[in-house]
């Protein structure tokens, strides 16, 4: 390796929380050389742009025939695939199960990875609710916190209310506020779901995507920007607690090289970004630990149309270009109501297009306990298909735990056959752990040094001045809402950090 090229700040992943960190650092200092790396390659005509909104209608259909079931382990296809794939080089961009790619993962069996420049951010359904009571990590400094949360709402073009109600759905609503009134704040009662889309009048409503929080992903047109695609981090170059950049190696053809950098920020997701860390000897005990992630327990029942008065004819037909006709929101109140409601109906309709029934999807994600024993084991001889330490997944739920899931699934049981006619046999389950993708913890955020987290609420890591993280891993807490926009927070943390340090460096 003869050549070794340097940037200001090199970013390890180029989903949602990579591009927001880019962004604001872009805003910080239209100078600042940044370069972003992903192992894998663009879907569809450039890289970042959410399946929802290519123009390719093939790519389109596949996308939204899986999200439509309001099961994001669906992405990766109905069934859990277990065998490894034979090279990086053969994979199609798009999903894989974590066993796919070679991980140890059957205690969470239904774990995926974004193999895809972009990351989960072009397949992910924009659900942005925000983070309240024991979600928030605010670090004794609630106003920052606020602040943050509002840069998070700002860049992710959260809109409030996009899909619905509809008269169907002011139905839904009315039953859930009369079943939870009282339970929390105003702000906090059944509610149409905010999302990270841009309002339209009419067909398919643009999703928030890496490409779009930071264009040069998608469009280039930035001098001092670099998007790297099919290259891989295989290890940052440690120094005396600095970083000097990363090796990385070409998919293609496995070459390598270094890359030299005055900062890096590993925004990875939950299990590569630790896996990273561990690969280049960065090993703080609370490393993969921590392992959180909400369990799933969801619903589909029919809306009983006698019952309610409402006829065929009356039925709410589906947006053209959107896969359900409400997207409602039940939020967690703390103990008296723990779970996150996340509520999406559809009617059906016959091949004329009249409707022939109208469903309502209950899904209520609830928190799970964060405990050091749920982590992530990473090998010292056995490497995955991307050749770095395999993963080992150890993750189970505690009797606490399984107490509030049996709760969950009489709590949707119930809530269903307010809606109509329900098997329970048939049409309610609790699915595999990993089915929401939502993992949490991983490299944790904290206060101290203390061996219960891996940063602090900078996202910079223990023991390194210019090394920082960002993502659903940094959340030290435990997540009942979707996670993006909270996971966010860590990125607008993080970039103002490592916008502070090159500010200062350039000053001296």
């Amino acid at each position: 390796m003869t050549d070794t090229p340097r940037t200001g700040v090199l970013i390890v992943g180029s989903g949602i929380m990579g591009s927001l960190v880019a962004r604001l650092l872009r805003d910080s200092d239209p100078a600042l050389d940044i370069t972003m790396i992903d192992g894998g390659q663009a879907i569809g005509r450039a890289p970042g742009l959410h399946l929802h909104d290519v123009d390719d209608p093939v790519l389109w259909s596949r996308y939204n025939e899986k999200a439509g079931t309001g099961i994001q382990g669906m992405y990766t296809g109905a069934e859990v695939v277990r065998e490894v794939a034979d090279s990086l080089t053969g994979l199609t961009p798009g999903m894989f199960h974590a066993l796919a790619f070679g991980e140890d993962a059957e205690t969470m069996p239904a774990t995926a990875l974004a193999w895809n420049a972009g990351g989960m951010g072009v397949h992910w359904t924009a659900a942005t609710p925000w983070p309240a009571g024991p979600e928030v990590f605010d670090f004794g400094d609630p106003a920052r916190w606020s602040a943050d949360l509002d840069t998070a709402h700002r860049l992710l073009a959260v809109t409030p209310s996009p899909i619905g109600p509809t008269e169907a759905g002011h139905l839904v609503l009315d039953v859930l506020r009369r079943r939870f009134e009282g339970v929390g704040p105003n702000d906090r009662r059944p509610q149409p779901m905010p999302m990270a889309v841009t309002p339209t009048g009419s067909g398919p409503m643009p999703r928030t995507a890496p490409g779009t929080i930071f264009t040069a992903i998608a469009a280039g047109g930035d001098p001092a920007f670099t998007l790297v695609t099919g290259t891989l981090a295989t290890a940052l170059l440690v120094s005396h607690g600095r970083v000097a950049g990363a090796r990385l190696r070409r998919i293609a053809d496995g070459t390598e090289r270094e890359l030299r950098a005055d900062a890096v920020v590993v925004c990875a997701d939950a299990l590569r970004t630790p896996q990273l860390l561990f690969a280049s000897g960065i090993r703080p005990d609370a490393l993969g630990r921590y392992l959180n992630e909400h369990a799933f327990v969801t619903a589909r029942v029919l809306l009983d149309l006698e019952r309610f008065g409402i006829g065929l004819d009356a039925l709410p037909l589906p947006r053209v270009g959107e896969f359900c006709t409400d997207s409602l929101w039940l939020p967690q109140n703390g103990a008296a109501q723990p779970f996150h409601g996340q509520i999406m109906n559809r009617t059906y309709l016959d091949e004329d297009g009249h409707p022939l029934a109208h469903s309502v999807g209950l899904t209520l994600y609830t928190p799970i306990e964060s405990r050091p024993e749920n982590r992530l084991v990473f090998s010292e001889s056995e490497t995955d298909l991307a050749g770095l330490p395999r993963i080992g997944v150890e993750f189970d739920y505690s009797d606490t735990d399984r107490a509030l899931i049996d709760r969950a699934l009489a709590e949707v049981r119930s809530l269903a056959e307010e809606f109509g006619p329900f098997d329970p046999a048939t049409e309610l389950a609790l699915l595999p752990p990993g089915s929401s993708l939502h993992l949490t913890g991983t490299v944790r955020s904290g206060t101290a040094d203390d061996g219960t987290s891996v940063c602090d609420p900078d996202g910079r890591v223990w023991g390194f001045d210019n090394l920082y993280l960002a993502g659903n891993g940094v959340i030290p807490t435990a997540m009942a809402a979707n996670v993006t926009l909270t996971g966010a927070v860590t990125a607008v943390r993080t970039a103002r950090a490592v916008a502070a340090r090159t500010a200062a460096l350039a000053t001296h």
